[in-house]
């Protein structure tokens, strides 16, 4: 590790030696660069560097802003929406993207034998969308269409007036079909990737960085001022807090547990609200899980204001629902520490004090901040349900495989943050074969809600999406919701302009600038 460290440091020493250019420490090693197979936080970072769908997120709000679309429009019933692209628009190889373009890319995200995660996400709101994913109907079912070369019109379940900030999503990522036709899978390798980001794909050293340069032919390359962005790959939070503070980087989010309080005094350390949840999700077809009281004994048995207070002590709100509140939205109640009634719902189920209870393991992604937390929760069950279990610790790519493809695990931990500003983007996870349901959870009246909640808008849609949440944490306790998130980065904001913190921690590159 030292000799690792080491070399990172030189490595990234001359970072400092031009103001336009900038480094990052991103965590994991990204699974993949393919905008259609990227499913988490280090992999979107680089999208939106290398990316551009028909909108990005606005710095400050996370709403959408104009971006390969310059504007859209919808159907007085909310039902339709038309975005109306730019003229001349290309992809980095000058090749032009069109209302067609967009078209083929989101069939492709969709295609049922191309099995990507999220591909539901578009699936569940495009209408005949779903029909296609399940291979009930061919691409023509899809109800999208390029009006003419520079106009593409969507038709929708129900009235999604948020769906314009939900296209910013890379499940609605916009490809280079002709790219892959002629590279197949290697067409993410930096001699044959193009892109239409701000910035195009210089470098890629697995497990130790990939550069990006800006992207001349960008659309509005002439408001992107940073030359060169350098992604580190690394997950040790010891060694990206380190080059943080040495000027080797000059932004993480990764703040050591136990150097909390130090980072807290820094003014470049900065803490906010997000919308986002950690939790651990259940396999709900592996026994003794299996049963709703096993799970419900689990959650009443954790301190979980002990955690938030004494582990991670970062300013995080301890959660008993899963949906972060917001205004219109109350979150499920959930279960509070209850440890009597927890030894009870367990006896109740055939153990007793623990007796005959198997030997479970919770899998954690490499990070010294979930193994805390895992042997937090370890000693709480043994402590007050005379259970043990065992902690299994995975680096990112073989922790994603085994947790969303294999589904081989007992107890898995799991962040989300919200896709978009709306409680959708928690609950549509865990519908009957959702990408997102790693633990297989299933309940047709869960279903029902949600998709009546598609057909519907306001106060009458918020009440759909409430009880849904209720038969998922109140009625199933499917999963185990332990805190909402703060968003903690590190940034020097009086040396860089264009980063804001916001709710989902998305921040265009495109935005970011030295001050002048």
């Amino acid at each position: 590790m030292r000799k690792i460290l080491f070399a990172l440091f030189a490595l990234l020493a001359v970072a400092g030696l031009s103001a336009q250019e900038f480094t990052m420490v991103n965590g994991a090693e990204p699974t993949s660069l393919d905008p259609h197979a990227v499913e988490g936080v280090p992999e979107h970072r680089i999208y939106t560097a290398l990316f551009e769908g028909l909108t990005i997120n606005d710095p400050r709000t996370n709403r959408a802003l104009p971006a390969v679309a310059e504007s859209w429009s919808f159907s007085k019933d909310y039902k339709t929406c038309t975005f109306k692209l730019r003229r001349g628009t290309t992809w980095s190889d000058g090749v032009e993207i069109t209302a067609d373009t967009v078209v083929q890319s989101w069939l492709r995200k969709m295609d049922p034998k191309n099995a990507f995660q999220y591909a539901d996400l578009p699936a569940m709101y495009i209408a005949g969308a779903q029909e296609y994913l399940d291979g009930k109907a061919g691409p023509e079912s899809v109800k999208i269409r390029a009006v003419d070369k520079y106009t593409f019109e969507v038709q929708l379940v129900g009235p999604i007036p948020f769906f314009a900030d939900m296209v910013s999503h890379y499940a609605f990522a916009i490809v280079p079909l002709h790219a892959i036709e002629k590279y197949g899978t290697d067409w993410v390798k930096p001699d044959k990737m193009v892109s239409n980001g701000p910035f195009v794909l210089s470098e890629w050293k697995p497990q130790e960085k990939i550069v990006v340069v800006k992207n001349n032919k960008y659309w509005d390359a002439k408001n992107v001022v940073l030359k060169k962005i350098t992604f580190i790959a690394n997950d040790d939070i010891n060694v990206g807090y380190n080059l943080y503070k040495s000027g080797a980087a000059d932004w993480t989010e990764a703040v050591p547990l136990e150097l909390m309080d130090e980072a807290k005094l820094r003014k470049d350390f900065h803490v906010a609200p997000q919308y986002g949840t950690y939790y651990y999700i259940f396999n709900v077809t592996r026994k003794p899980l299996d049963d709703a009281r096993v799970r419900k004994a689990l959650a009443m048995s954790i301190n979980k204001n002990d955690i938030v207070n004494k582990v991670t002590r970062g300013g995080q709100i301890a959660a008993n629902g899963f949906v972060p509140p917001s205004t219109g939205y109350t979150p499920a109640k959930g279960y509070g520490y209850d440890p009597a009634t927890a030894r009870k719902l367990l006896a109740e189920a055939g153990y007793p004090d623990g007796k005959g209870f198997p030997t479970l393991s919770i899998l954690y992604n490499t990070s010294s901040s979930h193994k805390s937390i895992a042997e937090f929760i370890q000693a709480q069950w043994k402590e007050n349900l005379g259970i043990s279990v065992n902690l299994l610790n995975q680096e990112w790519g073989t922790y994603l495989d085994t947790r969303s493809q294999s589904h081989n695990f007992d107890i898995a931990r799991a962040g989300w943050i919200g896709d978009y500003l709306d409680p959708s983007t928690f609950l549509d996870m865990f519908v009957t074969g959702g990408t997102q349901n790693d633990g297989l959870y299933s309940n047709k009246t869960y279903d029902e809600l949600l998709q009546k909640s598609r057909e519907t808008s306001g106060n009458e849609r918020y009440q759909l999406l409430m009880e849904a949440e209720k038969v998922l944490i109140d009625q199933d306790m499917a999963i185990l919701p332990l805190y909402y998130y703060v968003t903690q980065n590190l940034i020097d904001t009086d040396k860089w302009d264009g980063w804001y913190p916001n709710p989902l921690n998305v921040h265009p590159w495109k935005f970011i600038r030295p001050k002048k």
